[in-house]
């Protein structure tokens, strides 16, 4: 377990440097383009290899750091139980919605993110839909105390705010990932919302809360207990991608998605991880006494 441990923690680290990275790659040195020039041969290499596959490692590292984390404080099987799921419904809806516009609009992905399955979907956006769901329905799940306190509303309700905070990310991601000088996809129909059709937001509730739902249905009987501190994973991952959004929107003048997503997101994920259980105190047992009373003999000397 203690080599799971190291792993994960190689592959957060690894995410967090590689939005920190591409954040300098996008923002500065695309910009100004002799700043490269500038370098040295090995760090003109480096740019170049971040700049061709840095959103694609980014991307993998979050997806193997999040699904080591669920194997090692849920299991494998419920792990198992949220990614393909995950995996299989959002690939789903993004397939239908870059051939037909249903369920988010109309929209193509440009290039820079691996691979694009059946020539649609790069491979790598199923993964974040995994791992960013994952972590907001972690969040939303223990902080509503679903599993301590089981009902339907509350089920119900983790899934809406698990798939809330979800798309919230998404409010400020988009915007910013299809409209700035190095766009990873584009709006060929744009919408209202900074570009983006309202619609956009309606596939995404619904493509997460229908993957939510089925995790949950999975993990009927199988309930998951975390304490607050064991929660600390999700909320620095969903923080992360969050900021790294969050940079890229205000970089291109949009202030507004951004404090939509903290109102919608940050806020309540930050809430949900303070209502998370602390850790459990054992309760010190002292050991039984028994109590032997010796009745006094008396002597009598003549």
């Amino acid at each position: 377990m203690r080599q799971i441990v190291m792993i994960e923690r190689v592959c957060l680290i690894g995410h967090i440097v590689s939005m920190v990275f591409g954040l300098v790659g996008i923002l500065l040195v695309i910009p100004n383009a002799e700043v490269i020039l500038s370098l040295s041969e090995v760090g003109q290499t480096v740019m170049q290899w971040s700049m061709a596959g840095g959103g694609v490692a980014y991307m993998i590292l979050g997806a193997v750091g999040v699904f080591l984390y669920a194997y090692r404080t849920l299991g494998l099987g419920r792990a198992l139980c949220f990614l393909v799921p995950s995996v299989l419904i959002s690939l789903t809806s993004e397939l239908l919605g870059t051939s037909t516009g249903f369920p988010f609009g109309h929209y193509s992905y440009l290039s820079g993110l691996g691979y694009k399955i059946a020539g649609l979907v790069p491979f790598t956006i199923p993964l974040s839909w995994f791992y960013v769901g994952c972590v907001s329905y972690l969040l939303a799940r223990v902080g509503l105390e679903v599993d301590k306190k089981p009902s339907l509303v509350r089920h119900a309700g983790a899934i809406a705010l698990g798939a809330l905070l979800l798309t919230s990310w998404d409010f400020v991601l988009d915007p910013a990932m299809s409209q700035t000088s190095l766009p990873f996809w584009y709006w060929q129909q744009p919408g209202a919302f900074f570009g983006m059709p309202y619609q956009n937001f309606a596939g995404w509730m619904g493509t997460g809360s229908l993957f939510m739902t089925v995790a949950a249905l999975l993990w009927r009987n199988n309930p998951i207990k975390l304490e607050r501190s064991q929660l600390n994973v999700p909320l620095v991952v969903y923080l992360g991608n969050f900021g790294f959004a969050t940079v890229m929107s205000l970089a291109a003048g949009f202030s507004i998605p951004v404090l939509l997503g903290v109102l919608l997101g940050v806020a309540p994920a930050v809430a949900l991880w303070l209502r998370g259980p602390g850790a459990s105190t054992p309760v010190a047992v002292e050991p039984a006494t028994k109590e032997v009373s010796v009745a006094s003999v008396k002597v009598a000397f003549k």
